[in-house]
C-alpha cells in the first residue's frame, strides 16, 4: 500500500511541477533513501569496487560519491517515467542524442527482426518510448510488478507509446512472433529473473546471467544491437546502438549461445564500467541472491 500512495504522489508531482524541481526534489529523497538503507548503500559500493577494478577510487568519500549517485540517478528514472505522457516529438528532438540508429536499420533490412539488447541502466524504460514515439513497432519482455496496482500503473505508462509489454514467464512464443514480423524485441541482458540463467564471467567474477537473449537471436537468426539510454550532466540524454551481433556457426546451440552471450555481456561490461553511476542494481550482485535459481551448463 505505501509503494502505490508514492508512486501515485510521484506521479501526480512529476506531471504538476516543473522538470528541474521534480528532478531536485527527487534528487533529495534519495539521499535519505541513501542515508537510511545501509545494506543497499553498502552493496552499491562494494558493486563498484568490482566494477571498477584497479581503477577504483581508493578514498571511501569518492566511492561514496559515486554510489550516492547511483540512487540520485535511479530518482530521475522515475520521474521520467511518471512523465511519459508529457514526451513527445519535441521532447525528443530537445532532449535525445541518437547514434548508430543505421545499425538498426542495417539489422531489420534482413527481415528477421531485432533484439534490442540493454540493462537496467541509464533509462531502458524512456528508451522504449522513445522508439515508440519514433514509429518503430517495439516490444519489451517486462518484470510483473508483485504488486498488482502498481503493475497496471506500469503497463498503462508503457501503452502511452507503441511501446508494447511482454511479461516475463511464459512469454517465448510472443518472442517468436515479434520477431517474425520483423519488429523490434528489447530486453535487458544484466540481469537474470527467468529462474533459468548461464554461469558466465562479469567483470571478472562468475554470475548467473540470462541467456534468453542469446537463445533467440540463435534459433530465429535475429541480430542483436545492443543500445543504452545515458543521462547526461545536463539532464539530457544519448542512446548509443552499436554494431549488430549475428549468430555464428558452432558445432551446436550451446556453444552458439555462448558466443553471442560472451558478445553482448562485454558490451553490457564496457557502458556499465563507464557509467558506474547509472547502473542500478541495489544488492550484491556476485553475492548469494541467485543460489536458487536453476542453472545451466556453465559455458
Amino acid at each position: 500500500m505505501i509503494f502505490q500512495l508514492l508512486y501515485r504522489m510521484g506521479h501526480y508531482f512529476s506531471l504538476k511541477l516543473p522538470l528541474k524541481i521534480t528532478y531536485r526534489i527527487a534528487a533529495f529523497l534519495a539521499d535519505i533513501h541513501y542515508s537510511l538503507y545501509t545494506k543497499e548503500r553498502r552493496a552499491v559500493i562494494e558493486n563498484i569496487k568490482i566494477i571498477l577494478g584497479p581503477s577504483a577510487p581508493r578514498e571511501s568519500r569518492e566511492l561514496k560519491i559515486i554510489a550516492k549517485d547511483v540512487f540520485r540517478n535511479f530518482a530521475k528514472y522515475l520521474v521520467d517515467f511518471f512523465r511519459f505522457s508529457k514526451i513527445d516529438s519535441e521532447y525528443i528532438k530537445k532532449f535525445v542524442k541518437l547514434e548508430g540508429l543505421s545499425n538498426i536499420d542495417e539489422a531489420l533490412k534482413r527481415g528477421k527482426g531485432v533484439i534490442i539488447l540493454s540493462a537496467h541502466m541509464g533509462n531502458w524504460e524512456l528508451g522504449g518510448h522513445v522508439f515508440g514515439k519514433l514509429g518503430y513497432p517495439i516490444s519489451a519482455v517486462v518484470l510483473t510488478h508483485q504488486d498488482e496496482k502498481i503493475n497496471e500503473f506500469f503497463i498503462n505508462q508503457r501503452a502511452l507509446s507503441n511501446f508494447r509489454s511482454i511479461e516475463i514467464g511464459p512469454s517465448l512464443r510472443s518472442c517468436y512472433n515479434v520477431l517474425k514480423n520483423n519488429e523490434l524485441l528489447a530486453l535487458l541482458g544484466d540481469r537474470n529473473f527467468s529462474g533459468k540463467g548461464v554461469s558466465m564471467d562479469f567483470f571478472g567474477r562468475r554470475a548467473i546471467m540470462p541467456k534468453g537473449p542469446a537463445v533467440l537471436c540463435v534459433r530465429t537468426g535475429a541480430a542483436i544491437v545492443c543500445g543504452f539510454m545515458i543521462r547526461q550532466n545536463d539532464d539530457t540524454f544519448k542512446i548509443v546502438f552499436e554494431r549488430p551481433i549475428y549468430p555464428e556457426a558452432a558445432a551446436d546451440e550451446e556453444e552458439s549461445v555462448g558466443k553471442v552471450m560472451r558478445q553482448y555481456l562485454s558490451s553490457v561490461e564496457r557502458s556499465v564500467r563507464q557509467y558506474p553511476d547509472q547502473w542500478y542494481v541495489f544488492k550484491y550482485f556476485w553475492g548469494n541472491n541467485d543460489k536458487n535459481l536453476r542453472t545451466d551448463t556453465i559455458i
